[in-house]
């Protein structure tokens, strides 16, 4: 009954009028704003590129993670897994307490030494540098911008939309569509000056670029997925 509750499903957006009268928030009158856990930030990128692996059960995965990563505390080998293991989703992570998985680390994941009951959430660059660079993110902007390309809207207007809508739930305001679409341009005729750049791009991850498509048109539309996949609404939880 709880989460049901209009209570507990209320808007994070606090009126004037309820912050004089209750600044701390302590009747409620408005839900608390945090950002996703680290497993569903990873586990939304990867659902909304298509990639994510709904399989249920099974052993431990071995996700995209620096190779030489155990090598500070033994002689161990991290063997990266391969194929659809890479996407299934976040909570069937091999999880070794001694050098936990450094991208869930850096969105405030518990390290599992210790039982604890609230983790703490912090804001750093950090954070802000692996949700643009991480494999896994890069990876994830890459097949959204596929899936966006081969849907049936023929604009680049449209296809940004499409893509906003797909990891917001909601359509773009006019400003938010025309920024999109300049940095679109941006990049367009960026690459179109260094096709090699776009090319190293659409070679992040194991999943192979379509070969039907452009390579300058598809690295394009993968940094405006990137940026939308870094939204403060794709990740955080009003």
């Amino acid at each position: 009954l709880i989460v049901t509750s209009a209570t507990y499903r209320q808007s994070s957006e606090a009126s004037p009028k309820y912050l004089n009268k209750d600044p701390e928030n302590r009747l409620l009158f408005h839900g608390p704003r945090k950002r996703l856990s680290p497993y569903a930030i990873r586990d939304a990128a990867l659902f909304t590129s298509g990639l994510l692996v709904e399989k249920i059960g099974g052993p431990s995965v071995k996700p995209y993670m620096p190779p030489r990563i155990w090598k500070s505390i033994s002689n161990a080998t991290y063997k990266q897994d391969k194929g659809e293991k890479l996407y299934r989703r976040s909570m069937y992570t091999y999880w070794r307490r001694t050098v936990p998985p450094p991208t869930m680390m850096t969105l405030n994941a518990a390290a599992r030494e210790v039982c604890i009951v609230r983790t703490d959430q912090t804001t750093t660059p950090l954070q802000a540098l692996t949700m643009m660079n991480n494999v896994t993110f890069v990876e994830s902007a890459r097949l959204l911008a596929e899936r966006v390309i081969k849907a049936k809207e023929l604009t680049p207007s449209q296809r940004i939309a499409r893509a906003f809508r797909m990891v917001t739930s909601r359509e773009p305001g006019p400003d938010e569509l025309k920024r999109l679409l300049a940095d679109f341009r941006f990049y367009l005729a960026d690459f179109r000056k260094r096709p090699d750049a776009a090319k190293q791009l659409l070679s992040v991850g194991q999943k192979k670029a379509d070969p039907k498509l452009t390579v300058i048109q598809l690295a394009s539309y993968a940094l405006v997925t990137n940026t939308i996949l870094n939204l403060d609404e794709a990740i955080m939880q009003d």
